[in-house]
């Protein structure tokens, strides 16, 4: 990583009612990604949220 790089390989992933998926925003750390999951998956919709860390190869897959 290059000075002036920022680095955010956590992502938060939002699943809606008919399976679509959506990737909501991309952070630092963990708890981060995970407070901002927490705070959406509590306002009482079907939808879900969840944490993921983005792969080497840019997918959502964890290494």
């Amino acid at each position: 990583m290059s000075e002036g790089t920022v680095s955010l390989p956590w992502i938060v992933i939002r699943q809606d009612d008919n399976g679509n998926r959506y990737r909501v925003g991309r952070y630092a750390t963990r708890a981060e990604a995970q407070k901002t999951a927490d705070s959406l998956g509590g306002q009482g919709r079907e939808q879900l949220y969840w944490v993921e860390r983005i792969g080497q190869n840019g997918d959502g897959a964890q290494n």
